[in-house]
């Protein structure tokens, strides 16, 4: 068992900055602070943290947690941003004009209402800068007035002059009555000035925690003078850091590390400043309040939230908005789809009634079948994968439940799912010169809908499941190949060894693929072949050579219609399991 941390008050209204070498505890200690300690059965979590006297969990204040990775809706402008977490955290609570007056004010403390009306940005879409993402981060954790913010090196990554930025706003919330507990590597000179206070971490302990105007006289006393005009932060980071370069420099760093740890943990405590009940809370009185707008909603109020109805209506819209402001991603799934069919109609060009045709028109069908289930898997393996950071960050502040986050999901894939799929069976249908009758055009077109929504369905399934978009990508193909080849027209089902017949039942590509056959050739006569050892002259009896003699176009729909409920069954239950969980916090042994 190690501690982080004993006794160590921080005065709201004050920056108090983490620091210490690479390995030294800062992010642990952070996140033990903020509770955001991963669950793990193999840990356990033990200490008291006190907000204004009343334990952490007891507390009715708000607190924010600012990561490391500022991850967005890349199509999804600042001002929508922020207004989206106001209007799901603030809720019922405030009204719209309040929430918007809350949205204003922020967009003004943090210096965002410049930006206020640019995309977010990604790879593909030019929007804000690593400075700016930085401060959308923190402004997202301004929502509900937290009196605690935590920011874990909120300059990692920045320039020197955005990270000095970035600092500035954190100094100017803390000026403003917040609490700043930030996590900081090796801070310039210009940054180290601005904290009030720092906390210095090596081999998991502590060597200082006080005024950081007190920092370097401390250590003076202990025989370390930091050189004129050097980097104070760089300084004190050389002194605390243990050199493992060589067997010799290991052992004298580590000798002054532990005189550094020996030396603190026998007098340090004369460094904490020296405040008495009375003072502190007055202070709190008058500095920790947060202006006007600002005001912190009451727990009851945070717990309440908005009704799942307007949860679903706030995230269909965030859905929309980035999926068709996604220009890039739409404008190649047009072309794919038109290129694959004009490439397919082309090669099956109005195809006869000769022996031939029956395997061209085979051939068309089982192309169109897998071309519609891969399209579609692809295009949705990446959809939770990519939002993963977001919603799982957006979860553990109890913004919504996943509930209306998965239907808003669906909602907004479908227009998606179905356009595609009829923008391909438009022009191939035609192309080949399928069947001639009305009906059967819409029975074809259906069914590769229906199709297009199962293998979407996969594909959220599978990106639920999968860790990374990476992850998603090599399991998605891999899944759907095995239904490929059990898919009719590869393998005969009395082919199929008895411990695997499950899959061609569960093959939605079998199903998709025989519905069209059956769509296509039932009723159909073809021309005899004098040449040919063997004539087919009905497409009944081309269905039933390739097992599909049964086959309908309705029976397919209602096969494909329980893999697509299943599916959807299976993905929700596995983005229910993965809500983030945290270590809970004990009181220590007696």
């Amino acid at each position: 068992m190690s501690a982080l941390l004993r006794e160590t008050p921080t005065e709201p209204g004050r920056l108090l900055a983490l620091m210490g070498p690479s390995g030294s505890g800062k992010t642990t200690l952070l996140n033990a602070l903020a509770g955001q300690v991963p669950a793990s059965a193999k840990l356990t979590l033990q200490g008291r943290i006190n907000v204004n006297g009343v334990p952490q969990q007891k507390s009715s204040h708000a607190q924010g947690y600012v990561q490391q990775e500022d991850v967005f809706f890349s199509q999804l402008t600042v001002r929508e941003t922020l207004s989206l977490a106001a209007e799901l955290r603030l809720g019922v609570s405030q009204s719209t004009s309040h929430s918007q007056n809350v949205v204003d004010d922020i967009l003004k403390r943090l210096g965002l209402t410049a930006s206020a009306d640019t995309v977010v940005g990604d790879a593909k879409t030019r929007g804000l800068s690593g400075g700016e993402k930085k401060r959308l981060s923190i402004a997202c954790e301004l929502i509900g007035s937290p009196l605690l913010l935590f920011a874990d090196e909120p300059t990692t990554g920045l320039d020197s002059f955005q990270a000095e930025k970035v600092m500035q706003t954190l100094k100017d919330l803390a000026a403003a009555g917040h609490t700043v507990v930030t996590s900081i590597h090796q801070p310039r000179s210009s940054i180290f000035t601005m904290f009030d206070d720092v906390l210095l971490l090596t081999e998991g302990g502590c060597v200082y925690h006080g005024p950081a105007a007190s920092a370097l006289e401390h250590f003076s006393k202990q025989g370390f003078e930091c050189p004129e005009r050097y980097n104070p932060a760089e300084f004190l980071a050389d002194l605390i850091s243990v050199d493992y370069s060589s067997t010799n420099s290991e052992n004298k760093t580590r000798g002054r590390v532990d005189k550094l740890l020996d030396a603190w943990a026998k007098g340090g405590g004369q460094h904490l400043p020296e405040t008495d009940q009375s003072s502190t809370d007055s202070e709190q009185g008058q500095s920790s309040k947060p202006s006007a707008a600002l005001q912190q909603p009451s727990q009851q109020q945070r717990r309440r939230g908005c009704s799942k109805a307007r949860q679903v209506r706030l995230l269909l819209g965030r859905s929309w908005k980035q999926i068709l402001r996604d220009r890039y991603t739409n404008v190649s799934r047009v072309l794919t789809n038109v290129n694959s069919a004009a490439v397919f109609g082309a090669i099956f060009w109005q195809l006869k009634r000769t022996q031939t045709s029956i395997q061209d028109r085979m051939g068309l069908l089982q192309v169109c079948a897998i071309n519609t289930a891969m399209s579609s898997l692809i295009k949705t393996l990446n959809v939770f994968p990519t939002e993963r950071v977001v919603v799982e960050r957006e979860r553990s502040k109890r913004s919504y439940a996943i509930a209306p986050y998965f239907v808003s999901k669906l909602i907004a894939e479908s227009p998606i799912g179905a356009m595609f799929p009829l923008l391909f069976g438009s022009i191939v249908y035609p192309a080949a010169g399928l069947h001639q009758r009305a009906s059967r055009f819409l029975r074809f077109m259906g069914l590769l809908t229906l199709e297009s929504f199962v293998s979407s369905s996969l594909g959220l399934a599978v990106g639920a499941v999968a860790p990374s978009t990476e992850a998603a990508l090599a399991m998605g193909p891999a899944v759907i190949l095995i239904f490929v080849v059990f898919g009719g027209y590869y393998v005969n089902d009395k082919s199929v060894p008895r411990a695997l017949q499950w899959i061609p039942r569960t093959s939605f590509i079998k199903h998709g693929f025989s519905g069209l056959c059956a769509n296509e050739l039932r009723g159909l006569t073809f021309d005899k072949d004098d040449k040919a050892d063997v004539n087919i002259s009905s497409g009944q009896q081309a269905l039933q050579r390739v097992g599909f003699g049964d086959a309908s176009p309705g029976g397919s729909a209602r096969a494909m219609g329980r893999i697509l409920l299943f599916n959807y069954w299976v993905t929700y239950c596995i983005l229910k399991s993965k809500r983030p969980k945290f270590q809970p916090l004990e009181a220590p042994a007696a």
